[in-house]
């Protein structure tokens, strides 16, 4: 027995060592943007590396926003950035869980040959309809404007598979006591189903966001003036241009890193570790 729990001790010793050390070289590169963001070029550039900032150069910041130019243009390109983000992310969540619900949850014909089509878009890559989608938004008069930047992502079609899937699990009986109690199918759907999908909704939020948050390609096409493009372009055409201070690019990542990590911890309960079905009769 003694052999047995010596084995299970070293078992779980090398697993956390292990774990830590995958820890270290995920954490590393964010502890090296954000000290870096405080340091000047030659202190960044300098062998070995300090991690620790001689002293703290603030202005990094200051030209992070204002760009090298001076034309503080990088304030308006977050705003756009959050505002395409946070439009996607909760139309791609609405419209997502409400195409969920019917398919998982109503039995009518053709169900599964919607579903099938539904996933069939996934297996077509954005670069394969990236020419037609710019010219349809060319027709539109949509270039260089948040409609433009927003309409091609409202649906996902892997939002509604993901909803699907969750809704599958769903208890059929909470629905069938609501319909006999009166209840409408929207009401069902706002008051019973929307509120117990909180950890698929939190997870399709998030990597909804995220995936228009680090979009690069397509405002690339859609958007010409400097004021409607997005934060990738502005990291971009800041990390182009022959001047750059890297201490300041550092900031600008740390800058345009934030949101994401505001967003993961404030919803990383439910992202990770999931969540049970909320008692709607206790809420």
């Amino acid at each position: 027995m003694k052999q047995i729990f010596k084995r299970i001790s070293w078992v779980q010793i090398l697993i956390w060592l292990f774990l830590l050390i995958v820890l270290l070289f995920t954490i590393t590169p964010l502890v090296f943007m954000i000290t870096s963001s405080f340091m000047t070029s030659k202190q960044i550039i300098r062998m070995p590396f300090s991690w620790i900032p001689e002293t703290f150069h603030y202005q990094n910041y200051i030209k992070a926003l204002q760009g090298n130019d001076g034309a503080w243009i990088f304030p308006r390109n977050i705003l756009n950035s959050l505002i395409v983000s946070l439009t996607v992310a909760t139309t791609t969540v609405l419209i997502a869980s409400i195409t969920g619900y019917g398919i998982a949850k109503f039995n009518f014909k053709g169900r599964n040959v919607i579903f099938m089509l539904i996933m069939a878009t996934m297996m077509i890559p954005f670069e394969a309809i990236m020419i037609p989608l710019y010219m349809v938004a060319t027709g539109l008069k949509l270039q260089d404007s948040y409609a433009g930047l927003i309409v091609p992502f409202l649906v996902s079609a892997f939002g509604v598979f993901q909803m699907r899937q969750y809704l599958t699990t769903f208890p059929s009986e909470y629905l069938d006591a609501a319909r006999v109690d009166g209840m409408g199918e929207l009401s069902i759907f706002w008051r019973i189903v929307f509120p117990n999908c909180t950890p698929v909704i939190a997870t399709l939020g998030i990597l909804s966001f995220r995936g228009q948050w680090d979009n690069l390609l397509w405002p690339l096409l859609v958007t010409q003036s400097e004021k409607m493009k997005t934060i990738p372009l502005y990291i971009s055409k800041f990390a182009e241009e022959k001047m750059t201070d890297e201490g300041a690019m550092m900031a600008v990542a740390v800058i345009a890193s934030l949101p994401m990590f505001i967003l993961f911890g404030a919803l990383s309960k439910y992202f990770i570790g999931g969540s049970t079905l909320y008692d709607s009769r206790k809420g």
